[in-house]
């Protein structure tokens, strides 16, 4: 697609409802409101073109801004096309996305150390939000550079402009995702700093309680360990016959049934699928939680 039907088609694929949602997220007023399943969609259609994102970028509007963090190729996008990217963000909403598409470039690392020293709310969030993307990466960031950045969190968040205050929380929350002493340093980091306030304006957005967080994705990863445990055999060939066993009884049992019921075997798969355990918490940086996430506003909100 070129740039001026590209452009068209957000133009036609923008909404009056969706322009009053993205304002209440402080989106400014070049926008035409499409929805981000409709961005995904246009962008699966386009895939990776660079060029085509360059001059979406270019264009000024929101929605072009967002489709073109989309499909840029993160090999190559240079560093300072990135930082003059940043130096054009003007909300969350945007600088999420390019914190999303930073990530997965190879200059993420750099990014980081540079962002999230910046003055600017809308660059030092992205740069807290590429960190929260790529914490698992120990290849990127190493654990003492984890260690530093846990340290820089408790010291400057609640001094932190409004937006950075809420990305430096949700790249705490990221960091105990580690394990081992980087969680432990996130905990107590987290207790130290207490509640963090963030005014999210006319939206049903909320700022997560960092400790609270982390404590149910430790006690979630818990769980998940003792089940393993229990479902590993204790003894050569245990597998074998326990798969047999569990094998044979399953098939008397849903015979019984059939017969007593006339329902087939396998009705009641859904209910016991429901029944298996907790729900995990979503994982920073993942786009499922909260707006440090870069989850896209909400049409409710």
């Amino acid at each position: 697609m070129t740039p001026e039907e590209t452009l068209k088609a957000l133009e036609e694929a923008g909404t009056p409802q969706n322009r009053k949602v993205y304002a209440r997220h402080g989106v400014r007023e070049n926008m035409f409101g499409v929805s981000f399943k409709e961005l995904h969609r246009l962008a699966k259609k386009i895939r990776t073109d660079h060029e085509l994102a360059r001059a979406l970028w270019a264009s000024g509007n929101h929605d072009a801004a967002v489709l073109a963090a989309m499909i840029a190729d993160g090999d190559t996008v240079t560093v300072a096309e990135l930082d003059s990217w940043a130096r054009d963000l003007d909300s969350y909403v945007i600088a999420d996305a390019l914190a999303t598409f930073a990530s997965r470039t190879p200059h993420a690392a750099s990014r980081v150390d540079k962002w999230t020293k910046a003055k600017g709310e809308w660059v030092a969030r992205a740069g807290w939000g590429v960190l929260a993307r790529i914490v698992e990466d120990e290849e990127a960031m190493p654990a003492q550079a984890l260690l530093e950045k846990i340290e820089t969190i408790e010291t400057d968040i609640h001094a932190a402009p409004n937006r950075v205050r809420d990305a430096m929380n949700m790249a705490l929350i990221a960091t105990a995702q580690r394990g081992g002493a980087i969680e432990e340093k996130a905990i107590a980091a987290a207790r130290r700093i207490g509640k963090v306030e963030v005014d999210h304006g006319e939206t049903g957005c909320k700022t997560p309680d960092a400790l609270e967080y982390i404590e149910k994705m430790k006690s979630y990863r818990a769980q998940r360990e003792r089940n393993v445990g229990r479902a590993s055999p204790g003894r050569p060939g245990a597998k074998s016959s326990a798969k047999k066993s569990s094998a044979t009884k399953s098939n008397t049992t849903k015979a019984g049934a059939k017969k007593a019921s006339g329902k087939k075997p396998g009705a009641g798969k859904v209910a016991g699928k429901k029944a298996a355990g907790k729900k995990a918490p979503s994982r920073p940086g993942s786009g499922r939680t909260g707006s440090g996430s870069g989850r896209k506003p909400s049409r409710r909100k």
